[in-house]
């Protein structure tokens, strides 16, 4: 990995190439110096800080785990191993039990050879950029390192799943009975979480992508791949499909139609709910730039303000957290719920959800229709600097033009992603041929300006 290890969300690569078992076992070492004085004592009272470690299904994720556990106990610190869990999982463990740091092995959404190291504090929060910063630049720095029974000591909490769901149903807002929901877990870490959550709500469920091997997760199923959970709607007369990713931090929904719901529209929906029960602080919605304009013009209807950020979850957070707002999220399906949760929480909001369409008594595909989705085109390009990106004339001149002949019809954006070596390049229009066309002819201005020599 070249450059700043931490990305949008936490340290992500390729398994043993880019993240290896020395870089992770460096990081927990350095993480655990870095937060290990903040949060309570060892349950077991030894004295020592404490930790939660957990991690999605990966293979990777085995041997990245034992190197995390020992970086973590040979700076002193006990680890409590919750296994296979979702990411919003460690975060609440973690301050269930009153852990100075929780540790999450998971590269969410990526395909099954990545892996990523995500760090929350005590109170589960995801961390800053600035305490990023001193993690990584403390990797390098020598160290007094404990012996005999000043190290760390591990052991296994085997209610881990047990308590995260009972969090999960006792923040659920109404019984889920006859309603009838197809939940595709990406083989990932909700396999077993998210749809016994569900059923222990009420609903009927069918579960699917639902077994996974280590080598399955995210493999053309979950919120990336929603063709199979579709059909799987319309085949069994469902009412809502839910999709997770890898470590179900994410929350997608298809309504009994097959039609995709995603974030904006579930942020609406939960938006109106709140609001109309008083719940919805300063009327206010938390979203980030990636936002379609339908959502923002359909928030501006009802009267609710728009607060925007730059992309990634924790970014949403630290704006609800600085204006002491309840909800706020994602158009790819991160969904923070402050009241209940410290980072986006998929089945928290697929429950949440299901909730809503318990109590209005109104389908997925009505409560979604208060959103009119502007056509959106999201091209990435590869191979390419992204650190010329806002400098390059010839690029600033291609997004100008089509900015100038949408107006306000539409808008474009650029950005590099943070989490892959990749320009983003989305344009919104009133119609899908000018989106595409738009974004094709951004796109390839971007390609043959920025390439890589």
């Amino acid at each position: 990995m070249g450059g700043r290890l931490f990305g949008t969300d936490g340290v992500r690569g390729l398994a043993n190439r880019d993240l290896t078992a020395e870089m992770a076992l460096g990081l927990a070492a350095s993480a655990a110096h870095v937060l290990g004085d903040a949060g309570a004592l060892s349950a077991a009272g030894s004295g020592r800080p404490l930790a939660v470690v957990g991690r999605d299904p990966r293979a990777s994720g085995e041997f990245l785990e034992a190197a995390v556990v020992a970086g973590l106990a040979s700076a002193g610190v006990d680890v409590l191993l919750v296994g296979v869990v979702p990411t919003p999982a460690v975060a609440y463990l973690t301050t269930s039990v009153g852990a100075s740091l929780g540790v999450m092995l998971s590269a969410s959404h990526n395909p099954m050879p990545d892996n990523g190291i995500k760090f929350f504090d005590a109170s589960g929060h995801k961390l800053p950029d600035a305490v990023e910063d001193t993690i990584e630049a403390r990797m390098t720095e020598a160290w007094d390192r404990p012996t005999g029974a000043a190290v760390g000591r591990v052991r296994q909490m085997p209610d881990a799943r047990a308590r995260y769901i009972d969090h999960l149903l006792a923040a659920c807002p109404t019984r889920l009975d006859r309603l009838r929901v197809v939940v595709d877990t990406a083989n990932g870490a909700a396999a077993e979480v998210s749809p016994e959550a569900m059923r222990r709500a009420g609903a009927e469920v069918l579960a699917i992508h639902s077994s996974p091997d280590g080598l399955n997760i995210n493999a053309g199923c979950g919120s990336t791949h929603l063709e199979d959970l579709v059909a799987a709607v319309v085949e069994h007369g469902a009412d809502v499909g839910i999709a997770h990713d890898g470590d179900a931090d994410r929350c997608l929904a298809v309504d009994a139609q097959g039609e995709l719901i995603d974030g904006d529209q579930i942020l609406a929906i939960l938006a109106l709910g709140m609001r109309e029960v008083g719940s919805l602080t300063g009327d206010t919605v938390v979203a980030t730039v990636m936002s379609n304009l339908g959502f923002k013009i359909a928030m501006q209807n009802a009267g609710i303000t728009m607060v925007e950020t730059a992309v990634g979850d924790r970014y949403v957070l630290e704006a609800m957290r600085a204006g002491g707002f309840r909800l706020g999220g994602e158009q790819s399906g991160h969904v923070i719920l402050l009241e209940h949760a410290t980072t986006g929480d998929g089945t928290l909001t697929a429950l949440a959800l299901l909730g809503r369409m318990a109590q209005t008594g109104l389908s997925l595909a009505e409560l979604a229709g208060v959103v009119e989705r502007l056509p959106q085109v999201l091209i990435n390009v590869s191979g390419v600097d992204r650190s010329g990106l806002d400098a390059h004339p010839d690029v600033r001149a291609a997004v100008l033009a089509v900015e100038e002949r949408l107006g306000a019809t539409g808008r474009v954006l650029l950005r590099p992603s943070g989490t892959e070596p990749i320009v983003r390049v989305m344009v919104e229009a009133p119609t899908l041929d000018e989106a595409t066309a738009a974004a094709e002819a951004i796109a390839a201005t971007v390609s043959s300006c920025l390439a890589l020599d």
